[in-house]
Formats: C-alpha cells, structure tokens, sequence
C-alpha cells in the first residue's frame, strides 16, 4: 500500500509539472490528483516539495530515457531513428492538445537558477539522456565526440521545439527540428563510413 501511494504522488506530480510546471502546482493539487492523503506527501517526502520535486524528475527522466531503446532498437537506421523520436514527441503534444510537455525542462526552466537540488536533479537526467542516445550514435560508427555532440543537440532541439510547438499550439516545430537533427546525424554517419 505504500509504496502505490508514494508511485502515485510521483505520477500526480509529473503530470501536473507537464501541464502546469512546478510553481503552477501545489501539493494540495498533487495529492487530490494522486487521490492521497496530503499528509501522506510529507510522510514519503519529509524535505517537502523540493524532495518530491527531485524525486518526480528523477522518475520522469528514467520513464524518457526508456524510449531510447523503443526507439533506436525498432530502427536500426540511427537517423531513421532520430527523426522518429521527433515525430513522436510531435504525436504526443497533438494527443495532449499542445497541453503536456516535459516535466524534467518544466522545472529546469523555472527554478534552476534559484533552487541547486532541483538545477542538480534535472541536470542529471538530462546528462543521462545525452548519454543514451551518445551510445547510439556511437554504435552506429561515429566518434564519441562527435555522438555527443549529435546527442546534446537532439536533447537541445527536442525541448526547445516542445516550447515553440506548445506556445503555437503546432507540432511543426518539433517535426522541423526532427528533420534537422535527422540529416545531421545523417551525414555525420557518412562522415564517418567515408561516404562523404
């Protein structure tokens, strides 16, 4: 029993940080939606919302760095793959009505400069996602300098064109930067094979 609450105020929060971002969401609004007793939030979270806060990216950025292999392993084509992670985040902001977004960028964007556990907790997962797809673009032939680059720029341009397609209510951004970062990594695997 305890451990489904605690897992349900981390889901609550996640969802709620998606489409409110965190100053936006209370935890009074996180316990309803985890249908929890509020006094249960302090109980799995004695360091209060900064604690759970860390702990909801901590989480969200282990249910993305999941899809790196959803996605990578059904493509072998690793810029078939990259372009395929875009079209995907674009289907999810459609599903959602433009509504959810990363909660891991939610945060980072808001209180990263004022608040060092949460800057430290999404700096991390986003180090963990370039890592990911590093790998996989590694694999696939191209230099580990060179892979991370590619990496930080799929990391960079997914989350800034989840703003612009939100702020638009278009997922034409996200599927813009998706053909961007799908030709980049194209050529950089020709770079690498000497096909260029």
């Amino acid at each position: 029993m305890g451990s489904a609450t605690r897992k349900r105020i981390i889901e609550a929060g996640s969802a709620l940080f998606r489409r409110q971002g965190y100053a936006g969401t209370g935890m009074k609004a996180i316990a309803a939606a985890a249908n929890a007793p509020f006094g249960s939030i302090y109980h799995y979270f004695p360091g209060g919302k900064d604690e759970m806060s860390a702990e909801v990216i901590r989480s969200a950025g282990r249910v993305y760095a999941a899809l790196v292999p959803r996605f990578f392993d059904a493509q072998p084509d690793v810029a078939q793959a990259t372009l395929n992670v875009f079209r995907g985040a674009a289907q999810t902001l459609r599903d959602s009505d433009y509504a959810d977004a990363c909660p891991v960028a939610a945060v980072a964007l808001e209180v990263a400069s004022i608040n060092e556990p949460l800057r430290l907790a999404t700096a991390g997962v986003f180090a963990d996602w370039v890592a990911a797809v590093a790998s996989r673009y590694e694999e696939a032939g191209l230099a580990p300098a060179v892979a991370r680059r590619l990496a930080v720029g799929l990391v960079s341009m997914l989350e800034g064109a989840f703003v612009l397609a939100r702020a638009a209510k278009d997922a034409r951004a996200v599927e813009d930067a998706g053909e961007i970062m799908s030709a980049a990594v194209r050529l950089a695997v020709a770079e690498a094979a000497g096909r260029y």
